[in-house]
């Protein structure tokens, strides 16, 4: 029998018998909820791909209801939808839906350390207490006040003609966030300010890109260095730019007197580095930096940009949340925190639109730590979950006029704020965005100061667009929708 023969039976015995051993792992997960068929070694690749994830989700949601399955290759991974589908698993279950899967392209950069590894509980306790000691009330409310002077002079620099705020936005949310981690705030038009932006805007489109899906599917890709590099680019330069910090703060560590999260952490690596492997060490330093140096910038300075978008398309929403903050404020100062309940209308808006943007349609995967029952299947250990936030976001059982941007989803019949229990856009349960409080703190402050120095206009020739286009539109419009910013001549 010639070679090549041999070779060419060698390698259809090998993919029968990879094919037979994948449909006998699907066959083994019975109990799994119902799903599309998955093909044999290829999964249901269609249905992973989640940039298309708000149409092909809800279009399976119909068909086969709150639960069902997709598979990544040979893997099953199960979609909950709906909220209380979502609230079941990840508030009345957290403990059990607490983990996470391993995602191939960061574990291959962080090694495991970082919040999404499998240390986060220890990570997390820790970077919560640290934020709450370096002033995650008052002291921080003060700097997110200073830095909003800033934006409204960068703003007011336009003249009232057509810009795009992503930049300005981008860079004071920026800013907020590097006194907090890095104990630095920059002018806006520093380079290197606005080089950390570009490559965190680059690093998280590329998270969704369809590379990095490839890649996560099939990781022995990773080991291709042509490949390797083109994923890890991004996040190359931004470990690069952290380290130059580190590496200051280390020389000039006082510690009597920690100045910011750099800081609190190279004390906690001092006060375990007698043990074997620590959960804190240089490494894990550098993934905690990156992380929430872009997880705080990007998404607060999306959701911001979106919402002035809407002020313009909604002008008598923009005077309403101006009549409320000029009536608080006297027009004196700038709106505060205290003044959350006498803006019950400026912060239903806000809140409106975090869930008409909704910009996470899908949390991050999450894992069940045990074999549970969840409406009526059974969830091997070990199984990725996907929250399908939009689902919850838009559930006509929970939302009056779930498709229509309507501030009035927030406000009870008294015109006071109510909270919505379907309200997640940063996911749930004991996962929930590690900076939740801050985000919401910047998105009220920065907002309110921005609306009571300025009218936010179309520019001439443009047409307003109900919510159902905007949000149809909503990557384009953060990307590159324009505006008009108007002073406003407030009454003293």
């Amino acid at each position: 029998m010639e070679l090549s023969t041999i070779l060419a039976f060698s390698v259809v015995l090998l993919l029968t018998v990879y094919i037979f051993l994948s449909w006998s792992k699907q066959h083994r997960y019975r109990s799994l909820p119902p799903g599309p068929t998955p093909i044999p070694l290829l999964g249901t690749p269609k249905y992973m791909d989640l940039r298309a994830a708000p149409k092909t989700f809800s279009e399976l949601s119909q068909k086969y209801g709150s639960v069902f399955t997709i598979w990544k290759l040979s893997e099953p991974v199960v979609v909950l939808c709906g909220y209380e589908t979502v609230k079941d698993a990840l508030i009345n279950h957290a403990e059990q839906f607490s983990a996470r899967p391993i995602f191939p392209v960061l574990y291959f950069s962080s090694k495991g350390y970082g919040i999404l590894g499998p240390r986060w509980r220890s990570l997390r306790r820790f970077s919560m207490t640290s934020l709450r000691n370096l002033g995650m009330g008052k002291n921080l409310e003060i700097r997110i006040l200073a830095e909003s002077k800033y934006l409204a002079q960068a703003v007011s620099e336009t003249g009232g003609k057509p810009f795009n705020p992503v930049t300005f936005l981008s860079s004071a949310v920026a800013n907020i966030i590097s006194t907090v981690l890095l104990g630095e705030q920059f002018n806006y038009k520093d380079e290197k300010l606005q080089e950390l932006l570009t490559s965190m805007s680059r690093h998280n489109r590329e998270f969704s890109s369809l590379l990095n899906t490839v890649c996560n599917v099939v990781p022995i890709l990773l080991n291709f260095p042509i490949i390797k590099q083109r994923v890890l680019k991004e996040q190359e330069f931004l470990e690069k730019f952290v380290t130059k910090y580190i590496e200051k703060h280390r020389k000039t560590l006082n510690l009597e007197a920690p100045r910011d999260f750099i800081d609190y952490y190279l004390l906690k690596i001092k006060e375990v580095e007698h043990e074997t492997d620590p959960d804190f060490c240089d490494k894990s330093l550098l993934v905690m930096v990156v992380g929430l140096l872009e997880a705080g910038t990007e998404t607060t300075a999306s959701t911001l940009k979106f919402t002035l978008v809407l002020m313009a398309h909604y002008p008598d929403v923009q005077a309403k949340v101006q009549q409320e903050i000029d009536e608080v404020t006297k027009s004196l100062r700038s709106p505060e925190i205290m003044d959350k309940p006498q803006l019950a209308y400026t912060n239903a808006v806000i809140h409106e639109a975090q869930r008409v943007l909704d910009l996470a349609p899908t949390a991050l995967f999450h894992a069940v730590t045990e074999d549970i029952k969840l409406r009526g299947y059974t969830i091997p250990k070990g199984t990725a979950v996907i929250p399908f936030l939009t689902s919850v976001l838009q559930d006509p059982s929970q939302w009056e006029t779930p498709e229509d941007f309507n501030p009035q989803h927030f406000l009870n019949e008294d015109g006071l704020f109510r909270t919505r229990m379907a309200f997640m856009p940063f996911s749930a349960g004991k996962r929930v965005c590690l900076g939740e409080n801050l985000a919401r703190m910047e998105l009220f402050l920065l907002f309110s100061a921005l609306l009571q120095k300025f009218t936010f206009t179309l520019p001439p020739g443009t047409e307003r667009q109900d919510s159902k286009y905007l949000n149809l539109n909503k990557v384009e419009i953060m990307a590159s929708a324009q505006i008009c910013a108007v002073p406003r001549a407030l009454s003293k």
